[in-house]
């Protein structure tokens, strides 16, 4: 019997809300007769809605203690992400809120507007001590809602005033719109932008950052900020196999032909919530190689889905593995890049003023 598959969801990366959860998030039902009857009316494909609600959290500051990660602390001005990559390993924050790592993670929005506010009174304090923030760690800083809100450039705003170094990593050319201030920032050592390209091919990207910027762009936006004199880096992440890996060296290539500072590349991974959801991406896109997608990705994971462990999370083994970094190296000694560590200024902080105001000078 011929296995009919899933119509894809128009515009969006996850397939669907019910995912299984490690929390007890309850499956949505919905009556069977009523969703074949909306279908014969309006097709399968159904346009969602994004919806953002505004919280004023109590603090905004994260810190970890990840052994294998190069930052310590990072801003988050967002939850959730409307960019909707399938692969993204943060869906599974939603569901410690009730809500889906499925469409709720790329519809279900959270906007923080006191973000700049609360930074400023965080670095204000007699007993901080500055080291670089990372921005974009969790949900993309320039997701389409920042164009509306500019929490983001809030943010860098304070830290430009206390001379605080940022990190940012995003998926979309809109980190452009803050080309002006991240050219002084730079300046002065205090900024470094890498920008995620996963293909090159923009139909693909479609399908799996539907609503991120299209490959053209995030190199054009590369370019455009080296040339401003911004620290760049060019993440190939994720990598996955038997999808995108074939797209790794051009992407090498074009970063360097940019003048893009630096390179780099990161394996799929699938943390809890994302598995499942990445596995049905695969079959309504993919069905004919699922299969061998998901055993390349075992095979350098140690034969799960996914590798939670420090250090080895980040750094696959087996055959698979050693062949992408042979790859990877080959690329970059061809384009003559390679990964650099962006030495960022601590030296020059300086505690921001409190009570709203920005100093003049």
């Amino acid at each position: 019997m011929e296995r009919r598959l899933a119509p894809a969801v128009a515009g969006r990366g996850a397939q669907s809300v019910d995912v299984p959860t490690r929390f007890g998030l309850a499956t949505r039902e919905v009556d069977g007769d009523w969703r074949d009857y909306v279908e014969s009316l309006d097709g399968p494909a159904v346009k969602l809605r994004t919806f953002v609600t505004e919280e004023r959290p109590k603090s905004i500051l994260s810190f970890n203690r990840s052994p294998d990660i190069f930052f310590d602390r990072s801003v988050n001005a967002y939850r959730g992400c409307e960019h909707g990559c399938v692969y993204c390993f943060a869906r599974p924050t939603h569901a410690y809120h009730d809500l889906s790592p499925g469409l709720d993670f790329e519809t279900r929005l959270f906007a923080k507007p006191n973000a700049a506010e609360l930074l400023r009174a965080t670095l204000a304090k007699s007993n901080y001590r500055p080291r670089p923030i990372a921005m974009g760690t969790n949900t993309d800083p320039y997701q389409p809602i920042e164009r509306r809100y500019r929490i983001t450039r809030e943010v860098l705003e304070v830290c430009f005033d206390a001379r605080h170094p940022v990190t940012i990593t995003t998926k979309s050319d809109r980190v452009c719109d803050d080309i002006d201030l991240l050219a002084e920032m730079a300046r002065m050592r205090l900024v470094a932008v890498a920008i995620s390209v996963t293909s090159l091919d923009p139909l693909l990207s479609a399908k799996l950052e539907p609503r991120a910027a299209s490959p053209s762009k995030r190199l054009s936006a590369l370019e455009k900020l080296a040339e401003a004199g911004v620290p760049t880096h060019c993440s190939v992440a994720p990598v996955i196999p038997a999808i995108t890996d074939e797209f790794m060296e051009e992407i090498v290539q074009r970063a360097a032909a940019n003048g893009v500072g630096s390179v780099g590349w990161i394996p799929l991974r699938l943390p809890h919530e994302v598995a499942p959801l990445f596995r049905e991406w695969l079959s309504v896109h993919f069905p004919e190689r699922g299969d061998k997608v998901m055993s390349i990705v075992r095979s350098i994971r140690g034969g799960k889905d996914n590798d939670p462990d420090f250090f080895t999370r980040l750094r696959p083994t087996g055959v698979w593995a050693d062949m992408f970094r042979a790859r990877f190296r080959l690329a970059c000694k061809r384009a003559g890049i390679g990964k650099n560590t962006f030495e960022l200024d601590c030296t020059r902080f300086r505690p921001p003023e409190t009570g709203g105001q920005m100093r003049l000078l």
